[in-house]
């Protein structure tokens, strides 16, 4: 346990400086690229007294060190400041619109994890069989195809041609904004109240995105769990299980999978941000109204303390998801702590 705790610790230390290091990239990067929220708020007519006045009151004429300084200041108080644009908290802003973003890069992790997992142990178990070189032509053409397309082409499918999933929104107009008013996850918050007309119409409505995240990278993890998966079948142990006429079933996906199941954890958490990514571009797609959405929208407005606050987010998601994984390894492989 003292070994477990001191790694724990190690590795939380660890990603202090990883957020530092992104925080102050993305602080760089947004105040040297062209265009500023003066710009975006006044637009490129007004007159120069006006800009430099609105640039003092937002505290953009001051030296970049200054800025800075003053920003990692507000961050070590847990404070994400004001949006230079709608004059909202960036705090406030983030907490309207993250559940909607984890509910779906939730349900895009499921989707990849059913998918890819057994999909890639039934690829194993099948080779150089024809459902095996189905299954790995499906992986390398499912991680190829972009998400946005992705999402395109499942739109016109299921929304237009089939009109028969809805292509946009989290809800359709028939549910009441008022139903999602105690913890901002409408999946939770209709089960809650036990609307189940109003989950139903969620569950819809949250089928196309999810399904178009989650088979994006549903490729990963059918080459990686097939890859894994031949290694586990020629050991000896299921050797040994096979002559004593264990149901072969039960070999593959009980015994064989759980053993071939560790190298898959640590690809879960690497794998988060790539999942963040693809959400962006999802959210865009479907107008889901979450944080991806957010950030491009304040993106073109040049609002630098909301797209700071909301990078900063993604980064502790991903960090805060990495550390959890790597607990669990830990947990599970003594070898790892040391």
């Amino acid at each position: 346990m003292r070994h477990l705790a001191k790694y724990i610790i190690t590795r939380t230390l660890l990603t202090i400086p990883m957020v530092l290091i992104l925080l102050s990239i993305v602080f760089l990067v947004l105040r040297i690229m062209p265009g500023d929220p003066v710009s975006s708020m006044l637009g490129g007519h007004a007159p120069e007294k006006v800009i430099e006045q609105k640039k003092e009151e937002l505290g953009l004429n001051e030296p970049m060190a200054v800025q800075y300084v003053s920003y990692l200041w507000q961050v070590a108080h847990l404070d994400l400041g004001e949006s230079m644009v709608f004059k909202q908290r960036v705090t406030t802003a983030i907490a309207d619109k993250l559940p909607a973003t984890i509910e779906l890069t939730a349900c895009g992790m499921i989707i990849t994890l059913i998918l890819g997992v057994f999909l890639g142990a039934y690829a194993a178990d099948r080779r150089r069989q024809v459902q095996d070189s189905m299954i790995r032509l499906y992986g390398i053409v499912i991680y190829c195809i972009p998400v946005y397309w992705l999402g395109l082409m499942l739109q016109l499918i299921f929304g237009i041609w089939l009109d028969v999933m809805p292509i946009a929104g989290r809800t359709g107009p028939r549910v009441f904004a008022s139903t999602f008013e105690q913890t901002g996850f409408y999946l939770i918050d209709t089960l809650l109240i036990r609307d189940f007309a109003a989950l139903k119409d969620v569950m819809i409505h949250l089928t196309l995105p999810a399904f178009t995240l989650g088979l994006t990278l549903s490729g990963i993890f059918i080459r990686l769990t097939r890859a894994n998966m031949l290694d586990v079948l020629k050991a000896d142990y299921i050797i040994a299980a096979e002559a004593r006429g264990i149901r072969h079933s039960r070999i593959v996906y009980r015994h064989a999978l759980k053993n071939a199941f560790i190298p898959i954890l640590t690809m879960m958490g690497l794998q988060v941000a790539l999942l963040m990514a693809g959400a962006i571009l999802t959210e865009t797609t479907f107008s889901w109204p979450g944080m991806g959405r957010l950030l491009l929208e304040r993106i073109y407005l040049r609002d630098y303390p909301t797209i700071q606050g909301v990078i900063i987010v993604f980064a502790l998601i991903v960090a805060g998801v990495s550390l959890v994984v790597d607990i669990i390894y830990a947990m599970i492989d003594p070898r790892i702590r040391y």
